[in-house]
């Protein structure tokens, strides 16, 4: 397992680096072949954040986590990313094509010159899949949506997580 450490607002201790391999050393037992994971900690006024995304085959699994010390977010983000997993395993086997997913590349901020500013911009490369493997990927991500091209008809639409615990998907219309 590839594994790369970034520290936003501070230096993460080698002691923190160490923890962080053993720890993911719990998921890399899921992946047949090597798989890369970026750990992003945090440090803010009365808490500390731990992020943690794992690359494998396209696919994206992240989670994030708060907690007073780093140890114990970090501990939060692995047993969560081994919910995520073992939830979707039936999902994910069934290999929903290789490269069906895309990383997303965040971009530096970009200043607004109106009351609207843009505080994060993303470019994404969107490949066809399937609305079900559209909705695994927004889980998996756990955001609350999801842009894609629909491999159905070829447009591009947007899956979002609903109030009621369901999903919807939004659709252009034809002009």
């Amino acid at each position: 397992m590839k594994i790369t450490v970034i520290g936003r607002k501070c230096t993460p201790r080698d002691s923190f680096k160490e923890r962080a391999e053993k720890r993911l050393k719990k998921i890399e037992k899921f992946f047949p072949d090597e798989v890369e994971a970026k750990v992003t900690a945090t440090v803010e006024k009365s808490e500390q954040t731990v992020e943690v995304t794992i690359f494998h085959d396209g696919m994206i699994f992240r989670t994030q986590e708060r907690a007073v010390n780093m140890n114990d977010a970090l501990d939060k983000c692995v047993d969560s990313l081994i919910r995520q997993i073992r939830k979707n395993k039936t999902r994910v086997e069934k290999k929903l094509r290789s490269g069906a997913f895309d990383s997303f590349d965040a971009s530096d901020e970009i200043p607004g010159d109106d009351d609207y500013s843009i505080a994060r911009s993303k470019t994404i490369v969107l490949k066809p899949q399937s609305v079900e493997e559209a909705i695994l990927q927004m889980n998996l991500l756990d955001h609350r949506f999801y842009m894609f091209r629909n491999s159905a008809d070829d447009k591009i639409c947007v899956v979002y997580a609903r109030n009621d615990d369901g999903y919807g998907l939004l659709v252009p219309a034809d002009d």
